[in-house]
């Protein structure tokens, strides 16, 4: 069945006019149109979710809206992210997705924002990153934690923004990772400005796994400058890993 969420932002709790087309299989998929706003749960049952109208670009343009925006404390669950997914899923404070798939990553699968926000992302994938899988923009305090999740054919799976305007330490963990090549690094942070991530439990695989890096470490600025790289493999303080494989 396909549906389409036609202009304006759709609120957890409304029910928009659809229009239906019965398929083979029992799987929805939904064209969206219009950013989708979730406060509290939304719960997607499996269903496939694409962008359509301007969020059908399918492009890597920075800037892009996303199809899921989640409030501070939503959550979003079982849900597929189709392509084109546009800029996938927006968190504007503390969050959790899980079992969240992204079959194609557009402009990043999943960007953090807010200050104190505690994210979680637990189970799900994602495939087709070229650049970043999950991009961090936070302020100060709070967390990411990255768990139980598949990532193939990817850029970075996570990312603290090395020249946001508003720059602070951020701390983050991947713990049960299984990471398919072709892939360029698992976590991107910057030393300079205190950031800590985590990483342990992590399974390399696939094309080119063991070229796989661990840890790209940059100086990150807040004029908006590309960062500066200055290492690339766990130093002990900016990233701690333990319990990497190649399989």
């Amino acid at each position: 069945m396909t549906r389409v969420l036609v202009a304006g932002a759709v609120a957890l709790a409304a029910v928009a006019a659809v229009t239906t087309t019965q398929l083979a299989s029992a799987m929805e998929t939904t064209v969206v149109t219009a950013t989708i706003e979730v406060t509290g749960t939304f719960d997607g049952e499996g269903n496939i979710f694409v962008g359509g109208g301007d969020l059908g670009d399918g492009g890597q343009d920075e800037g892009q809206d996303a199809l899921f925006e989640l409030a501070d404390g939503a959550t979003l669950e079982n849900v597929t992210l189709g392509a084109p997914a546009a800029d996938g899923v927006h968190c504007q404070g503390s969050c959790t997705l899980r079992n969240v798939n992204w079959q194609d990553v557009g402009e990043d699968a999943a960007t953090f924002r807010g200050t104190n926000a505690t994210v979680l992302i637990d189970g799900g994938s994602a495939a087709s990153g070229t650049d970043k899988v999950f991009q961090d923009n936070r302020g100060a305090g709070g967390s990411v934690t990255i768990r139980n999740f598949a990532v193939s054919d990817f850029g970075k799976l996570y990312r603290s923004c090395g020249n946001c305007s508003t720059q602070a330490a951020r701390t983050a963990t991947l713990e049960n990772i299984t990471a398919t090549g072709p892939g360029d690094v698992l976590a991107g942070v910057n030393a300079n400005l205190g950031d800590r991530i985590t990483i342990t439990g992590v399974t390399l695989s696939g094309d080119g796994a063991e070229d796989i890096g661990i840890c790209d470490i940059f100086e990150g600025n807040d004029t908006g400058d590309e960062p500066t790289k200055i290492g690339d493999e766990p130093d002990g303080v900016a990233c701690v890993a333990d319990g990497v494989s190649v399989g």
